[in-house]
């Protein structure tokens, strides 16, 4: 079996370790046009802001490796046209710009996403910068010491990361967001402010509902970023305003796309076309509440890789499905982290669902273990049946660990009086005996 996957990143480099696993005798080809593979992107922010020192911990995999195991790992080609009928790739040499095909009988297509370039006067200065590559924040790394002012244009996960690693440095922040309030897609906004109010604790300058619209430019470099109201001196910029799926190379008239571009792939991680796979930031994924979305999370990524693994190497491509996502998510803001899982309130009115929220601060532990600290809960769910449909928690300690068991709340369609029962563990170090979840389920009515 001939197996040609494109991209060799995390969704690619996934599926090919646990497919040749699965198949020992499957010849598998992977085509990635970076230098390197495997590489974790979410580490970016905090290689930037000195959590760690060696960039290599990025990467999960290298090409020695995975070629040591039987793998054709094709570095610095690019894959420029699918010959759907015939089962080819064409693909380029990007080292000699010879161009050659490869056959296939099952093709993976995980060829991720490109940062959104917004069409500003001076956007393309030596000084304005993506988030989504290594070579790129290895340039804003190398000269952080001679730059005072960073603005940050975009307040969703990369913007709020990179701001928040940035101050840490002793940066003078500005985040730019073209929307009412942060992180709107993920949060409510009860939630967003809390990320605002900690975001700002550490010094971060908040712009809200105001779109860049030039970049003053002397040689070269942006020296203020302008909108409507404001103009903002900076040092450096950091584009952060979402992703483009990069498939146009993929693009086929049978092959169903999202309006963003965006492969459409059923629970089996198969495309439109038969014998053809996808999974990552190059492809939409099953949300168990709202169906098919686009949600580039690596998490999601990773799953689907394991789920596509399977069913490539098999005769039916039936073996396994994926049982599907609940977009869970989760960030730190300075002191405090914020996470969230499921349905926000406004993803149940644009579902038309009838339902209720409770939103209660409970703490993280007994009072008598040192460093008590509040954690926030809200919880929206079914106004007859209380079923669970989503939860957002924000704290200073430990409010990340109680979304996990949230998040397996809502998947597994629990309802708040279940809930706030549930036996979980206790001791003074860690919880209340009644735990801070438990509390927030027994305040919904």
């Amino acid at each position: 079996m001939e197996i040609v996957i494109i991209g060799g990143i995390a969704a690619g480099m996934g599926t090919a370790a646990k497919a040749s696993r699965e198949n020992p005798d499957a010849n598998i080809t992977v085509i990635e046009k970076e230098d390197y593979i495997s590489f974790g992107a979410c580490g970016l922010p905090y290689y930037l802001g000195n959590q760690f020192e060696e960039k290599n911990r990025m990467f999960a995999r290298s090409v020695e490796q995975m070629r040591d195991q039987g793998l054709d790992i094709k570095v610095r080609h690019e894959a420029t046209k699918i010959d759907y009928d015939k089962k080819v790739v064409h693909y380029t040499n990007l080292e000699t710009n010879e161009e050659k095909t490869i056959d296939y009988d099952r093709l993976v297509i995980t060829s991720g996403a490109q940062p959104i370039i917004p069409g500003i006067n001076g956007v393309d200065s030596e000084n304005v910068y993506t988030f989504t590559r290594l070579k790129s924040v290895q340039a804003v790394k190398d000269q952080l010491d001679s730059v005072k002012k960073v603005t940050v244009v975009g307040g969703g996960f990369i913007g709020v990361e990179v701001a928040e690693q940035l101050a840490h440095l002793g940066k003078e922040v500005t985040i730019v967001e073209g929307l009412e309030r942060l992180m709107a897609n993920q949060f409510d906004p009860e939630y967003s402010e809390k990320i605002k109010s900690a975001l700002e604790e550490e010094g971060i300058e908040i712009v809200l509902n105001q779109f860049v619209e030039d970049f003053v430019v002397e040689d070269n470099q942006v020296k203020q970023v302008k909108t409507a109201d404001h103009t903002i001196d900076t040092d450096l910029v950091i584009l952060g305003i979402g992703f483009k799926p990069n498939t146009d190379f993929a693009k086929d008239e049978r092959l169903e796309m999202l309006a963003n571009g965006a492969i459409v792939i059923d629970r089996r991680g198969e495309t439109s076309i038969p014998d053809v796979f996808s999974a990552g930031d190059s492809t939409s994924s099953y949300h168990r509440q709202l169906g098919t979305t686009y949600t580039p999370l690596a998490t999601v990524a990773s799953k689907m890789a394991r789920v596509i693994a399977e069913n490539v190497v098999a005769e039916d491509k039936n073996v396994v499905e994926f049982p599907g996502h609940l977009g869970s998510g989760a960030i730190k803001v300075g002191n405090y982290e914020a996470g969230s899982t499921g349905l926000n309130e406004g993803d149940a009115k644009k579902l038309g669902i009838d339902y209720k929220t409770t939103m209660i601060s409970a703490a993280n532990h007994t009072s008598y273990w040192p460093n008590q600290t509040p954690i926030d809960i809200k919880l929206v769910y079914e106004a007859e049946t209380k079923k669970l449909l989503g939860a957002q928690v924000f704290g200073e300690q430990d409010a990340v660990l109680r979304l996990t068991g949230l998040t397996t709340a809502v998947h597994a369609g629990l309802t708040t009086d279940e809930i706030r029962f549930i036996d979980y563990s206790y001791a003074p170090p860690f919880a209340t005996t009644f735990e801070a979840i438990n509390i927030a389920a027994n305040t919904a009515k």
